[in-house]
């Protein structure tokens, strides 16, 4: 029932008055929002779609190396048993909401603030990084996609998931 709720609520990002304008499909406000239910409603598969060529094929390197690792290794937990890391930290907030948005050369960075209402000092931002992608059908289109995310912690998810796999 709540993916149906989130469904709903995201529904409306993908309507066909926004498919009609002449600029990308779906907002990187739009996708920062996205981002946040994700990550409220622990449901990653709100992002899938959102995912540039580049990143989605990072990801799959990663799950790949993750299987094999699981098959050599079946007592071990392996590098993503908690899954893809799309923040700095695996809790899960109480609140997600956006701070500044700056669009600069074909790439938008969009402040994502995650709270934690039980522990006000565990509140912590990371940066989404947005690249504008050709539409698959229409050439005089582009489409915004999640193509990073720059951590609190300095690094990002790309370099994230390069270091589970290091020394393995």
């Amino acid at each position: 029932m709540r993916h149906l709720g989130l469904a709903l609520l995201v529904l409306p990002l993908f309507a066909t008055p926004a498919l009609a304008q002449d600029g990308p499909a779906v907002t990187p406000e739009e996708i920062g929002q996205i981002v946040c239910m994700s990550r409220l409603g622990d449901d990653e598969g709100l992002l899938q779609g959102l995912l540039s060529d580049e990143l989605r094929s990072h990801i799959a390197y990663a799950e790949a190396r993750d299987a094999s690792y699981a098959a050599a290794h079946p007592d071990d937990k392996p590098p993503l048993g908690d899954g893809i890391p799309w923040a700095s930290f695996p809790d899960y907030p109480g609140k997600c909401s956006l701070g500044s948005i700056a669009i600069d050369n074909g790439v938008a960075r969009v402040v994502v603030t995650y709270d934690f209402p039980e522990d006000p000092a565990a509140q912590f931002s990371d940066t989404l990084e947005l690249i504008q992608a050709p539409h698959p059908s229409n050439p005089d289109r582009t489409l915004w996609r999640l193509n990073d995310i720059r951590y609190t912690t300095s690094t990002t998810l790309r370099e994230a998931l390069d270091s589970l796999f290091q020394g393995l």
